[in-house]
């Protein structure tokens, strides 16, 4: 009987503390607020403007290597070996040269990406804790941590306004 009556208050103390104790969550979705921000638009096009020439350049070696690969597909059958061999190693020459220029801009563009991060963070950071204050919130939550949030706590535009001040 003590045991009924003793587990029955414990549920009866863990029932009400939780109302007690009202948690108040915000969700943002930092990523589209961060890449949504004026700052992200003007970097995005600065970005595409330094690297429209390497971006042309990777295209034409791929277009070229392309032509090497349907010459090859539709014509080896009637070159000699030689041919087909110079042929080949024309190909993968620029098959080659194709992946090295596409790794340096990949890598060039990933690197100028996480510097454009780097030092957009301090003033995310602060537009968080401005929206934690603003809106009395406990914890912030990232949106892709969230399997479902209630649309009025999502704060994401409201974080996006204030990277946009």
């Amino acid at each position: 009987m003590f045991r009924v009556s003793f587990l029955t208050g414990l549920l009866a103390v863990m029932v009400s503390v939780p109302t007690l104790a009202e948690t108040r969550i915000g969700v943002v979705d930092l990523r589209k607020a961060l890449f949504s921000s004026e700052n992200a638009q003007v970097f995005s096009q600065q970005l595409q403007r330094d690297f429209a020439s390497e971006e042309t350049k990777v295209r034409e070696t791929q277009e070229a290597a392309q032509k090497l690969k349907d010459r090859l597909e539709k014509d080896s059958a009637m070159m000699n070996e030689s041919e087909r061999q110079q042929l080949t190693a024309e190909f993968q020459n620029k098959v080659r040269e194709f992946n090295g220029l596409k790794q340096r801009l990949d890598s060039t563009v990933a690197s100028r990406k996480q510097e454009f991060l780097e030092e957009a963070r301090p003033g995310v950071d602060a537009a968080v804790r401005e929206l934690v204050d603003e809106n009395n919130l406990d914890i912030m939550l990232p949106a892709e941590a969230v399997v479902f949030a209630k649309p009025t706590m999502d704060l994401t535009e409201s974080l996006l306004e204030k990277l946009n001040q």
